[in-house]
């Protein structure tokens, strides 16, 4: 697009997300770099209104809100050249029309794996402090723990499970590497070269799961990740044993797990479940050996501007005629969109 005019661009995500992901300085960026319809397309592409702003659209910045990208939406933008993705997966945006009609697809999911990361390293490293089980404690007794109670406690040469190398467990590993951690990690794209180039030893997910103290998910939700710690496999986690999802809720059977947990065997930070949110009446909401919060890990808050930040360089390099810095790929899109 270098040397041409402006590309007209049109946003395809719920409107309430637009301040925080382009506060004014950064909206005022993007509109040196095109031509920018100034309403938000959001819920039916079939809409008489948005099919006319898709019509001259060859950029759609999307984002949380926008509906599936299928034949008709793309009958209906027949320039469309790219869609550049200001929020994490593209799994449920993008289908194989897309990609038959060659349309480059940008996505911020490494931007937004940062917080998620953040967030992990955390849970991490408060438990193994035993942060909440000493919180609960404390809350009765009003009295600092024993020695015996704090035996046990600490991060020195604990051992963290990494399951996924996706952009998110990249980054975790990149973050663990200053504490005393021996990570292990599982994933099968990755081999023992690699791994250790991550500073993580590659291992099946069995020898993972039977030998760390904190176990940590972050595959993909396909249809071979679903359910992937069923009860045989939580019932290989140690006594004692932590278990973090910040991934997707649908890796775990949750009726396992419940009974896991609510027999005390396991402790569980679960920032995603299966169903979202849970059930009133679901035990995990009072358990003391359960930590559960409502999918706050990802982008919050000031973090949006981050991925808004992404979708502009990445708008600029493409009027530039430059190669996106955050493509996906058809070929990837199966193991890490």
């Amino acid at each position: 697009m270098s040397g041409a005019p402006l590309p007209r661009a049109v946003f395809a995500m719920d409107p309430v997300h637009l301040p925080l992901l382009f506060p004014a300085p950064l909206l005022a960026r993007l509109r040196r770099t095109a031509e920018i319809d100034p309403a938000p397309v959001a819920g039916d592409f079939a809409d008489p209104g948005v099919a006319a702003a898709l019509s001259g659209a060859q950029v759609l910045i999307t984002g949380w809100g926008c509906p599936r990208l299928d034949d008709d939406v793309l009958a209906a933008a027949p320039g469309l050249r790219a869609v550049l993705h200001a929020a994490g997966s593209v799994r449920p945006l993008v289908g194989e029309a897309l990609w038959k009609r060659g349309v480059t697809v940008s996505s911020a999911a490494a931007a937004n794996a940062v917080p998620v990361a953040e967030f992990t390293l955390a849970m991490i490293l408060l438990s193994g402090k035993d942060a909440f089980a000493h919180r609960e404690r404390y809350r009765r007794t009003h009295a600092r723990p024993s020695a015996a109670q704090t035996a046990g406690t600490g991060n020195l040469g604990r051992r963290v499970g990494v399951v996924g190398a996706s952009r998110v467990g990249r980054r975790l590993l990149e973050l663990l590497r200053p504490h005393d951690f021996e990570v292990l990690l599982h994933d099968p794209c990755v081999d023992a070269a690699e791994g250790a180039a991550l500073g993580a030893r590659p291992v099946p997910l069995e020898v993972l799961l039977r030998g760390s103290d904190i176990v940590t998910l972050h595959a993909p939700e396909v249809p071979g990740t679903r359910h992937l710690l069923n009860r045989e496999r939580l019932a290989m986690i140690r006594d004692g044993g932590v278990l973090i999802n910040t991934s997707r809720g649908a890796l775990v059977d949750h009726g396992a797990l419940t009974g896991e947990l609510v027999a005390g065997r396991l402790s569980a930070i679960l920032d995603v479940t299966e169903p979202e949110p849970l059930p009133a009446d679901s035990p995990l909401h009072t358990l003391p050996n359960v930590f559960l919060t409502p999918h706050i890990a990802g982008s919050l808050g000031n973090e949006l501007e981050r991925l808004g930040r992404v979708v502009v360089e990445e708008l600029e390099r493409l009027t530039a005629g430059l190669p996106l810095a955050h493509e996906v790929r058809h070929e990837d899109f199966s193991r890490i969109a």
